[in-house]
């Protein structure tokens, strides 16, 4: 049981090292408001990944893995994506919250939960992800279901783990950072999940379509 945990914990740990948008959004969310702002979207981050992960296990990435589902969930998610982009952008115009040193965004945990919690469910694809994982796994090392959940419950926990050690440290290093930073990193992260987004659904519009008849 204990190597089960220990290889979910790793392999959760090596996928959160591919560094991703969702990454750098927690970042610029704790830079831009509060540390407990960042713990609570990295919550919300773990939440999802639970979510998808229980999923995976029960067979329901199979269904995702249908073509037209495929396209109108892909389609959905890099729009979300690409609105997030724009929202992050907008919100360093002038006048806004972030225009001065002395008056960053203001907190609120609840919507600091909720927009990370939208921002990383809107791939629901990543549940096909975690379904062809715990295939492997199945394959591999010969896991039964109960085993598999044991594995995805180490490998979400690894999340919190990863999300959460990085926004303490952004917090020893925040108040070093000065406001025009701040304002240029929410630009590239505002760019990043736009470019991601776009990226996303140019593949997703070249996919073929299904043949019928």
């Amino acid at each position: 049981m204990n190597s089960i945990i220990l290889s979910g914990f790793l392999t959760g740990l090596i996928l959160q090292i591919a560094i991703g948008p969702v990454f750098f959004f927690i970042l610029n969310l704790s830079l831009q408001k509060t540390v407990i702002d960042g713990m609570f979207a990295v919550i919300a981050v773990t939440i999802v990944d639970y979510i998808f992960i229980a999923l995976a296990v029960s067979g329901v990435g199979k269904l995702l893995e249908k073509p037209k589902i495929k396209l109108m969930l892909g389609m959905i998610s890099s729009l979300v994506l690409i609105l997030f982009g724009i929202i992050m952008i907008v919100s360093i115009s002038p006048g806004s919250q972030i225009s001065s040193p002395d008056n960053l965004m203001e907190s609120d945990y609840i919507s600091s939960f909720i927009s990370a919690f939208l921002l990383t469910i809107s791939s629901p694809l990543t549940i096909v992800f975690w379904t062809s994982l715990f295939a492997a796994k199945a394959i591999e090392k010969g896991y039964t279901q109960k085993e598999l959940i044991l594995f995805g419950i180490a490998a979400g926990f690894a999340t919190l783990l990863f999300l959460g050690s990085a926004v303490a440290l952004l917090s020893v290093m925040k108040t070093s950072i000065p406001i025009t930073l701040l304002k240029a990193l929410n630009i590239a992260v505002g760019s990043l999940l736009m470019i991601y987004g776009t990226i996303r659904l140019f593949k997703i519009v070249q996919l073929p379509r299904p043949c019928h008849g």
